[in-house]
């Protein structure tokens, strides 16, 4: 019988700071997407955000009932 290598430790989960695309990319005639409420300049710049400019955008798009899945 041989021993087996402990099983590593799942990755942690997302944070709320982490992207709110939901993969439903839509700015049709205007600056907002359909699918998580970001304005194209903050999909955009959304890796060079710090986390608190990320968390004002996610109170935000939430207040405003996003991020929307399709369904």
């Amino acid at each position: 019988m041989t021993d087996k290598p402990p099983v590593p430790d799942p990755p942690p989960r997302a944070r709320a700071a982490d992207s709110p695309c939901v993969a439903v990319c839509s700015t049709l005639f205007d600056d907002i997407c359909r699918g998580c409420g970001r304005t194209a300049m903050e999909v955009a710049n959304w890796v060079s955000l710090s986390d608190e400019e990320k968390q004002a955008v996610w109170q935000r798009i939430r207040a405003q009932g996003y991020p929307r899945r399709k369904g």
